[in-house]
C-alpha cells in the first residue's frame, strides 16, 4: 500500500519541502508555504478532461489524461520531480483530496527516484482544514503582547530585533498603511491564512512566553486576520514605542523613498524612479478624501517639487517634506484618535531600546 502521513505539525515545524500536483490555477489560488507547484497537467490538460469527466464519465477522463501526459510531457514532468525530490530528500506530494492525481503522481516520482515518496493524506484540503483550525487562539499558551506606535517609529525594526514575534506584516506583504504596497502584490486570502497558522504552530513549538505582534487593526492591507485572533489580540496589553518626530521622519523616508526607489529601480531599471513616483501619487490619491482638498494640494506640490529636485541633483532629501506633513498632519490626529481607546492597556512606554528592554525581560 502506497505510503501517506497526516502528521501535518511535524509538517509545519520541520518545515518539510511538498510537491503541490495541482494546475497551476488551483495552486495560484492557495497552497501552503513550502510547496511547489509542480502540475501533474497543466491547466488546458486539467480543462479537457474535466469536460470528459462531465461528458463521458470517469473512465473515459482518465483515460484522456493519460494520453495528454505521455511520452515526452510525462517525461518531462517525471524529471521535475525527480530533481526536486533528489534537491530535497524529505519531500511530501500531494493533490487536492489525496486521490488520482497525487497516487499516480507518487507511483510515477517513486519509480523514477528509486524509493517510494510519501502523499499527504487527504491532500490540500485535509492540511487546509488543519491549519484553519490553528487559526482559532485558544490552543495558544503564549501571551500576546501588541506593540503599538505612531507611525514611522520603527515598530518593524524593533520586531526584527525580536524573536518571539508574528509578523503580520511580513505574512501579508503590506507595511500596513495607505503606502504600504510592496511591489510585489499581497497573498490570496487563503494564502496569508496558511502563513499565518504556520508562524503561529511554529511560534507555539519554540516555545516563547510571550508572543508579539505590532498593532495593526483587522486589515493588513487588502488582507484580513481571522476575528478570532483580531478578538485575542485586541485584548492584549499594549507596549507603545516612542520616537522623536525628526527620527520618525527619517525612518519612514529611508523606507518608503529611499529603500522604495531603490527597489523599483532593481525591478524597472531606468524606469524605476518614474514608477516608483507613480506608485507614490496613486498611495496619495487613495487617501485624497481623507486628506481634504488643501492638504492634498500641499502634499502633491511638496512631492512634485522633491521629484523634480532629485531628476536634478540627485539628491532625494527634500522628499523628507512631504512625509514630515503626512506623519504631522495627517497619521498623527488618527493614530491619537486610537490610541485614546487603548490607553487603558498600555503597560509601558520608551524609546526602543527600552521596549526592547522590557519585552525581552518579560520573556524571562
Amino acid at each position: 500500500m502506497a505510503k501517506t502521513t497526516n502528521d501535518f505539525h511535524r509538517i509545519v515545524v520541520g518545515d518539510i519541502p511538498l510537491i503541490d500536483v495541482r494546475a497551476p490555477v488551483e495552486f495560484a489560488e492557495g497552497a501552503f508555504p513550502n510547496a511547489v507547484n509542480l502540475p501533474l497537467m497543466n491547466d488546458e490538460e486539467r480543462r479537457l478532461v474535466g469536460i470528459c469527466y462531465k461528458q463521458k464519465g470517469q473512465a473515459a477522463a482518465i483515460a484522456l489524461g493519460h494520453e495528454l501526459v505521455s511520452g515526452a510531457v510525462k517525461e518531462g514532468r517525471i524529471a521535475a520531480w525527480k530533481q526536486f525530490v533528489e534537491e530535497h530528500p524529505e519531500t511530501l506530494i500531494y493533490c487536492f483530496r489525496g486521490g488520482l492525481r497525487s497516487q499516480l503522481s507518487q507511483e510515477w516520482a517513486s519509480a523514477a527516484v528509486g524509493r517510494e515518496i510519501p502523499r499527504l493524506e487527504g491532500g490540500y484540503k485535509a492540511f487546509r482544514n488543519y491549519l484553519i483550525g490553528h487559526l482559532e487562539p485558544g490552543w495558544l499558551s503564549s501571551v500576546p503582547v501588541v506593540l503599538g506606535g505612531r507611525t514611522g517609529s520603527g515598530k518593524t525594526l524593533l520586531l526584527q530585533r525580536l524573536d518571539n514575534v508574528v509578523d503580520l506584516e511580513a505574512l501579508a506583504n503590506h507595511r500596513g498603511s495607505s503606502f504600504g504596497r510592496f511591489i510585489h502584490p499581497q497573498p490570496t486570502q487563503i494564502d496569508f491564512e496558511d502563513r499565518l497558522a504556520w508562524a503561529l504552530i511554529q511560534h507555539e513549538e519554540a516555545g516563547h512566553r510571550l508572543m508579539v505582534v505590532e498593532d495593526e487593526g483587522r486589515h493588513v492591507g487588502s488582507r484580513y486576520i481571522p476575528r478570532p485572533l483580531v478578538e485575542y489580540f485586541s485584548a492584549a496589553d499594549v507596549v507603545q514605542l516612542e520616537t522623536p518626530l525628526a527620527e520618525r521622519v527619517r525612518i519612514t523616508f529611508d523606507e518608503y523613498v529611499v529603500s522604495a526607489q531603490e527597489k523599483f529601480g532593481a525591478e524597472f531599471g531606468g524606469d524605476g524612479l518614474a514608477r516608483w513616483l507613480e506608485d507614490i501619487q496613486g498611495s496619495i490619491q487613495r487617501i485624497r478624501k481623507r486628506l481634504g482638498g488643501e492638504r492634498l494640494k500641499r502634499v502633491n506640490g511638496l512631492l512634485q517639487a522633491a521629484y523634480e529636485h532629485q531628476l536634478a541633483s540627485g539628491d532625494p532629501d527634500e522628499h523628507k517634506q512631504w512625509v514630515e506633513l503626512l506623519l504631522v498632519e495627517y497619521y498623527d490626529p488618527m493614530y491619537d484618535y486610537q490610541l485614546e481607546k487603548k490607553k487603558q492597556k498600555i503597560v509601558f512606554r520608551g524609546g526602543a531600546d527600552d521596549v526592547f528592554g522590557y519585552i525581552t525581560s518579560l520573556e524571562k
